[in-house]
């Protein structure tokens, strides 16, 4: 198996030439392949791109979304290996591809067996409640678990996802215990806190949005290094008085292993266009993301570098770490 790296370079130095650059062009339906259930952020994302992909007009064909759901990404990684060489299925990653492969020693595939197209956002998140839960404060949850310590319940995806990493650090950090209970699709973990079933979930903004702007849902605590726009009386964790890492969730393109050199140069230009448009700029406004985009070169350094900040993350929340 070749190095990431060197599959790269190799992909780079062939579409250099014009003739290779301009040779794919796709001409069936392209699958964008998602992790998560209905509703989950990889999901709720894929779908809102292949929305403004149509409503541009940027593809002679259609864009459908693909749910690959089980093992937090693995499942879908494997999908991908399987489609080695092809040109016409591309996923949308998340943390969880590289934290994941970093906890389970069974995983047969990491990252580094994909090719890196571009980075897309940088995602912050909130810990909300109910609006008639009884904390006012991330503090006052903290010390309603440690009142209680396992009673207490948060939903959440699957493991290694962010809102379980953050609940490892919290949770270390501070003593208190309670629940995770892991749902499929962001629905679902949305339904069982609206529902009173959980008391506490860590939540993306384009998952939230219209439950927070309602007031189904009072927001504790921002996961984010600087208080966003629309809750400026709204704490981060760590103004919160929770000396953790606030853990970013980055989301981004890969394709298969060995993806042809012109269908990367198309793929790469593709999304370089698409995060110029209109659509693209207001969503990601509308929904408190950073601009998180790399090209395909970028991405791949990222990829080299990621893991590592993960195994530390991961390690400083009492994780065991396999590779």
């Amino acid at each position: 198996m070749k190095p990431l790296a060197s599959i790269f370079l190799c992909a780079a130095v062939a579409a250099s030439s014009p003739a290779a650059a301009q040779a794919f062009k796709p001409g069936r339906p392209i699958e964008l392949v998602v992790h998560t259930g209905p509703g989950g952020g990889n999901d709720v994302l894929a779908r809102a791109i292949a929305a403004m992909v149509e409503k541009e007009k940027l593809l002679p064909v259609r864009m459908q979304v693909v749910n690959k759901t089980g093992g937090g990404g693995l499942t879908a990684m494997a999908y991908l290996v399987e489609k080695k060489g092809e040109t016409h299925t591309i996923a949308l990653f998340a943390n969880t591809w590289f934290t994941v492969p970093a906890m389970r020693a069974e995983a047969k595939f990491t990252m580094n067996d994909l090719t890196p197209i571009v980075g897309l956002v940088v995602e912050p998140a909130m810990v909300a409640v109910k609006n008639d839960a009884p904390y006012r404060s991330l503090r006052e949850f903290i010390d309603a678990a440690k009142q209680k310590p396992g009673e207490l319940k948060q939903s959440g995806g699957s493991i290694g996802s962010r809102d379980w990493v953050m609940r490892q650090l919290l949770m270390k950090h501070t003593g208190a215990s309670w629940a995770f209970i892991s749902f499929p699709a962001g629905g679902e973990r949305i339904a069982a806190l609206l529902g009173g079933h959980v008391n506490m979930m860590i939540i993306e903004p384009q998952e939230a949005g219209e439950h927070i702007r309602s007031g189904n849902m009072r927001v504790l605590a921002q996961v984010s290094d600087k208080r966003l726009p629309p809750f400026p009386d709204i704490p981060t964790v760590k103004e919160a008085g929770f000396a953790v890492p606030a853990y970013a969730v980055v989301r981004g393109v890969v394709g298969p292993p060995e993806m042809p050199a012109d269908a990367f140069a198309y793929w790469e230009g593709f999304f370089e266009k698409f995060t110029q448009t209109a659509s693209w700029k207001k969503h990601l406004e509308d929904n408190l993301f950073e601009d998180g985009f790399q090209k395909g070169s970028e991405l791949a350094r990222f990829m080299q570098q990621f893991p590592e900040q993960i195994r530390g993350i991961l390690q400083d929340a009492g994780v065991k770490v396999v590779r």
